[in-house]
């Protein structure tokens, strides 16, 4: 994934989308810190730009979350 994600294209997903995206994100997270460890880094504020990818993915399900609880 190239870029960061923007609120108003998660919202469009699914909630199995979501978590498919943050699982992804979450490897390629553990790669960027070995490389990075490892001194093999290309773009240093990769890893920046996917932690605030994970959040933003994690905070619409949980406004979803919020809101079906509300209906209920």
């Amino acid at each position: 994934m190239v870029g960061p994600v923007k609120a108003e294209e998660i919202r469009e997903l699914s909630d199995a989308d979501i978590d498919r995206r943050v699982r992804d994100l979450k490897e390629e997270l553990f790669n960027l810190r070995f490389q990075s460890a490892t001194g093999q880094m290309e773009n240093p504020m990769r890893i920046r730009e996917v932690k605030k990818d994970i959040a933003r993915l994690k905070t619409v399900k949980r406004e979803r979350e919020l809101a079906q609880e509300l209906h209920r």
